[in-house]
């Protein structure tokens, strides 16, 4: 993955397709680092397949997969309709992440819900939120443009905001600001008068009783000075000039940068900028995502391991490796414990991620959320079995067996001194080879390697 680090800060070189060489190979590694980023990590067999198909043609799979996806999604937002509460909710997304054939667009919705944090705990309301979920699902890998106007019109996100009543006589800012410093523009980007403006323009929507109501007469049709234009402007002309600014599509190809790419380190502005050019023209997030996925600079050594796995993508890598389904009730109050309580965003910033996510509590929290995933008892009971997969895999003995799971969740990107250590623990007697390997997986998802995606 080395490469040399004018190559890296070149555009050309960096978001072209990335063909594998003699000097940068396709190898397991690579599979493994795609997996992790467009999904939440892969079982053996799908790895396998990655590793005949090549990484375009992986890509293709990841971005527009073969299974019926409209069924999937239909019968699980059926499920969902009928959730009485915010938790249950909880449960059926995480049960969907597993489940998906589209992990991907799974993967897309989670990064909106960050971005676009809307939070239960104000909305108290099952329903509405479901709602709000199935709205970023649906533009996750779509138009950002449309997905802005969903977002302004969401009652979920407005209740949340405390902008369900916005009046000709007392016009609500408390929409209009996150909108430009944090979905659009940027801080700093955006005066007092320009977010007192803004918010005339978008006077006349209220929600009521749930539901989403324009009343005209409470519309102020004044003339409005916002971001250095002058006019009758109304919510969707505001929401128009906001994607015109450049600071727009710069602030979203950065923050997909850090989703897809690398936490470490802030990108170069010549480096974003032929991405953030492309993408003003028509919000294409699935474009976007494509570009950043095929790149020189995605499966290179300033991608590899530049992340840190949210607990989601910790704990879902555990259940899709090993190809079980465990209680994803229990899983949404484990993951709440670790930091992120999905349908729960902590600001209206979300997340925020990166080395947030680390400290010695949250650290225990994972280790212990991995035995009780590996133990073979208690609240996940036997759903999770290394010995099984390995198995499958017609790896028959103890040693054969660790090596399979080295693969599968580090794909043997290991140093070999600790690599030998943990190997030796395999080296056990048959009678003891479940329980052994139990240990050994444990090990292995609690390296500090596994917590990086």
């Amino acid at each position: 993955m080395a490469v040399q680090l004018e190559k890296l800060s070149d555009p050309g070189w960096a978001w072209a397709a990335y063909e594998p060489d003699g000097e940068r190979p396709w190898t397991l590694t690579q599979a493994g680092h795609l997996y992790r980023r467009a999904a939440f990590g892969a079982n053996w067999g799908q790895l396998q397949r990655a590793l005949s198909d090549g990484p375009q043609q992986t890509v293709d799979t990841l971005l527009r997969p073969q299974a019926d996806v409209e069924a999937f999604n239909a019968a699980h937002d059926e499920y969902e309709t009928s959730a009485t509460s915010v938790n249950d909710l909880r449960a059926w997304w995480l049960r969907r992440m597993i489940q998906t054939p589209h992990p991907l667009l799974e993967k897309m919705t989670l990064f909106w819900h960050s971005y676009f944090a809307t939070s239960g705990a104000e909305v108290k309301d099952a329903r509405l939120m479901g709602q709000h979920i199935q709205l970023l699902r649906s533009q996750a890998l779509g138009s950002f443009k449309a997905l802005l106007k969903g977002i302004s019109r969401d009652p979920a996100v407005l209740i949340w905001l405390d902008s369900d009543a916005n009046r000709k006589a007392l016009p609500n800012e408390n929409f209009v600001r996150p909108l430009m410093e944090t979905f659009t523009i940027g801080p700093g980007r955006s005066t007092e008068k320009d977010i007192q403006e803004a918010s005339r323009a978008f006077s006349g929507w209220f929600v009521l009783r749930g539901k989403l109501r324009y009343i005209p007469r409470e519309h102020d049709d004044g003339i409005k000075h916002i971001l250095g234009r002058e006019g009758n402007f109304t919510s969707d002309d505001v929401m128009q000039i906001l994607l015109e600014q450049p600071a727009t599509p710069q602030r979203l190809v950065r923050k997909l940068y850090r989703w897809l790419i690398c936490e470490t380190q802030e990108p170069d502005a010549i480096l974003i900028a032929p991405l953030a050019e492309s993408f003003a023209k028509d919000y294409d997030v699935l474009r976007l995502t494509e570009t950043m996925l095929r790149s020189n600079l995605f499966f290179s050594s300033a991608a590899y391991r530049r992340r840190i796995k949210c607990p989601v993508e910790f704990a879902i890598g555990i259940v899709k490796g090993l190809e079980g389904m465990v209680s994803t009730t229990q899983l949404a109050q484990d993951l709440a414990g670790l930091g992120q309580n999905l349908y729960y965003p902590p600001t209206v910033e979300g997340w925020a991620g990166a080395y947030h996510w680390v400290n010695s509590a949250t650290m225990t929290g994972r280790y212990n959320l991995a035995s009780a995933l590996l133990q073979g008892s208690g609240p996940y009971d036997d759903k999770l079995n290394p010995w099984v997969v390995s198995e499958k895999y017609g790896r028959s003995t103890p040693e054969s067996a660790a090596q399979l799971l080295l693969g599968l969740f580090l794909q043997g990107d290991l140093d070999p001194a600790v690599c030998e250590t943990l190997l030796k623990t395999a080296r056990v007697e048959a009678d003891d080879s479940n329980e052994c390997l139990r240990r050994f997986a444990h090990a292995v998802v609690t390296l500090p390697e596994f917590n990086l995606a």
